[in-house]
C-alpha cells in the first residue's frame, strides 16, 4: 500500500533553534533536518520538506502565510500531496493557524506545530510535536477540519486555540470549547469536529491594513480620532472590555470612526462571545452596535484582525464584513 504524501514546511521558531555564540538561542535547522531527526516520519509519509523561512515567529507576516497559503494550495491541486504540515514558532501560532483556515480550502488536513523548547533543551518537545502532527496529518480523521494546531498532544482546531503560557510545553489551549482530541498510542484520537468556514482566495494580495487596539480604564482616545484620516488603516479593531464594552465618552468616538472604516467589536477578556443585547448603558454592546459597530462573535481580538483584513481586500466594505463575522456568531 502507497504511502500518503506529506508536504512539510518550516519556517522556523523555537522548534528550530540552537544556541548561537554567545549562547542565546536563533534560529538554525531547516527542515529537512528536523525530519531526519526523527526516523519515525518516515514510515508514516513519503516526505517532502521544504524551509521556506528561518525566522522567529514575532517577524513572521501576513505575506509570509499568504505565501505559505499558496504554496499548499499548489502541493494540492498539482503535486499531489494529501496533507501538510506547517512548522513555526508558537508566539504566533494561533493567528498563522487561523489564517490558513481562512485561505486553504478543501478537505486535506493542514496542521500546525511547533515547540516550547529548543532543539538542545533538556525534554526538548519540538520531536514529538511534530511526530504527533504527522501522525494528524495523515489520518483520515483530520480531513474536513480546516487548520488544526497540534502541540503537547492536543489537538485544537485553528479558530479556537490560544497560546495561554510564555514557558510550559501546555501552553497552548482552546479556553472555549478545549481540544478536539488528543495524539495518543502513537495515532488521533478526535472526540469533536467543527464544520468548515468559508474560505477566501489566495489570488486577491495580503490582508488589508487592519489596526488592533485594547480598551482600557480610563482609555485616551486620541489615537481612535487618527485612525482613518492620519493613519490610513482600512478597519479598526477594538477589544472592549468584558462582554464588549467601552468607556462611556469613547463610544461616540467610536460611532464617527465607523462611519468612516469598518469597526469590528471584540472582547479583551480571554474566552467567551462578544454580547450583542444585553447591556444599554452609553458604551455598551447595544450602544456601540447602535453606532455600526460590527461584534466579533467568539472570535479574539488577534483572529478578528485577520478576518477583517481578508474581507477588506480589494474594495470590500463593511457589509461584506458584518456578512463574515456573522458566521463566528
Amino acid at each position: 500500500m502507497a504511502r500518503p504524501r506529506l508536504l512539510i514546511l518550516s519556517l522556523g521558531g523555537t522548534i528550530t533553534m540552537v544556541k548561537d555564540a554567545t549562547g542565546a538561542m536563533a534560529p538554525g535547522l531547516g527542515a529537512e533536518e528536523l525530519v531526519q531527526s526523527i526516523p519515525q516520519l518516515d514510515e508514516l509519509a513519503e516526505l517532502d520538506a521544504r524551509s521556506l523561512l528561518r525566522l522567529p515567529s514575532p517577524s513572521i507576516s501576513l505575506e509570509n502565510i499568504l505565501e505559505v497559503a499558496q504554496v499548499i494550495e499548489k502541493g494540492f491541486a498539482e503535486e499531489g500531496f494529501d496533507g501538510a504540515v506547517v512548522i513555526q514558532g508558537t508566539d504566533t501560532i494561533e493567528e498563522s493557524a487561523f489564517l490558513l483556515d481562512l485561505l486553504v480550502g478543501g478537505d486535506r488536513p493542514v496542521v500546525v506545530t511547533g515547540a516550547m523548547r529548543g532543539a538542545e533543551a533538556p525534554g526538548a518537545d519540538g520531536p514529538a510535536n511534530l511526530l504527533a502532527a504527522t501522525r494528524l496529518a495523515v489520518s483520515q480523521q483530520a480531513r474536513g477540519l480546516g487548520a488544526l494546531v497540534v502541540l503537547n498532544y492536543d489537538i485544537h482546531a485553528a479558530r479556537f486555540v490560544q497560546k495561554s503560557h510564555t514557558a510550559v510545553p501546555s501552553a497552548f489551549t482552546s479556553p472555549l470549547v478545549g481540544p478536539l482530541g488528543v495524539v495518543a498510542e502513537g495515532r488521533p484520537r478526535l472526540y469533536a469536529r467543527v464544520e468548515r468556514s468559508p474560505v477566501f482566495p489566495t489570488d486577491r494580495g495580503s490582508p488589508a491594513p487592519i489596526a488592533l487596539l485594547k480598551m482600557a480604564m480610563g482609555y485616551d482616545a486620541r489615537i481612535l480620532k487618527a485612525l482613518p484620516d492620519t493613519l490610513g488603516y482600512a478597519g479598526l479593531v477594538v477589544e472592549g472590555m468584558g462582554a464588549g464594552h467601552v468607556p462611556a465618552e469613547v463610544a461616540p468616538i467610536l460611532g464617527e470612526v465607523a462611519k468612516k472604516i469598518p469597526v469590528v467589536l471584540a472582547s479583551r477578556s480571554m474566552t467567551g462571545p462578544v454580547f450583542t443585547s444585553t447591556y444599554g448603558y452609553p458604551g455598551s454592546e447595544i450602544d456601540l452596535i447602535s453606532r455600526g459597530l460590527i461584534p466579533a462573535g467568539y472570535l479574539s481580538g488577534l483572529k478578528a484582525r485577520l478576518l477583517l483584513g481578508l474581507c477588506l481586500r480589494q474594495g470590500g466594505d463593511a457589509a461584506q464584513a458584518k456578512a463574515a463575522f456573522a458566521q463566528y456568531q
